[in-house]
């Protein structure tokens, strides 16, 4: 089974119609949404309505903290362009569409894998993964040998040794890395709709079960239409400048 992992989506229709058309020519066959759908972007009612296609033919999904807010209000430690977004996003949901966003699960565990949008230690608390001492803090917090994190907009791969050594590295864009059953592994592929690693291109990552190998892929997808519709909507104009650099 190949599955593309893709998180925080940001309500960016260009960037996660061009992950989904790649993941489908590398042959995912079932996919796992990591959290945040909707903030920052101008297409949030069809990216939810997007996701929740995928879920009804069985795909896995988990909250991110911009779902929370929508839902719940948005705490005082969100960015202020954030929370405008957050409120401008509101308005434009329907019940399904809200309703759906709140009854998100923060974790889901498959087998051997996890899947939670921040970190395994509290999921609720939103804290960033930002270093090795974070992404061994979450390994150790579950029982699972493979966890996939989004909240980090940029790729990034940790692992842990039966010894408790750690290990991070930046991969490479379409080269195969096999998960040694040795280690324990947190996967970041980054964010498909607003990545912030100086590279404009939408990330995901594709897991394939059987050969126990990720590979993570960038995507070139017309971040201008994408720009133009958050300039159109009204938002935060350094929201769409971002999306031009990857910033």
């Amino acid at each position: 089974m190949k599955i593309a992992v893709i998180t925080d989506l940001h309500a960016n229709r260009e960037a996660v119609q061009a992950v989904l058309e790649h993941a489908a020519m590398q042959g995912a066959q079932q996919h796992a949404f990591v959290g945040d759908f909707v903030g920052y972007g101008a297409d949030p009612a069809w990216v939810v309505d997007c996701v929740r296609q995928h879920v009804e033919r069985g795909a896995t999904v988990v909250m991110g903290n911009h779902d929370a807010a929508v839902v719940q209000g948005a705490r005082t430690t969100m960015r202020a362009d954030a929370r405008f977004v957050v409120e401008w996003t509101r308005e434009r949901l329907d019940v399904g569409q809200l309703d759906f966003l709140a009854r998100l699960p923060l974790t889901h565990e498959r087998g051997d894998l996890l899947f939670v949008h921040a970190n395994a230690y509290a999921p609720p608390d939103w804290a960033y993964v930002e270093g090795k001492s974070e992404a061994v803090r979450s390994l150790q917090a579950t029982r699972q040998r493979i966890t996939f994190c989004g909240h980090m907009h940029e790729p990034m791969l940790y692992h842990l040794s039966v010894a408790g050594k750690s290990g991070s590295f930046v991969p490479v864009a379409g080269e195969a890395i096999p998960l040694l059953a040795s280690r324990r592994w947190l996967v970041i592929p980054g964010s498909a709709g607003q990545p912030r690693d100086g590279n404009p291109a939408a990330c995901y990552a594709l897991y394939d079960e059987d050969a126990t190998q990720l590979t993570y892929w960038r995507v070139p997808y017309d971040h201008e239409a994408a720009m133009a519709k958050i300039r159109a909507a009204g938002l935060p104009q350094s929201l769409a400048a971002r999306l031009a650099d990857g910033n």
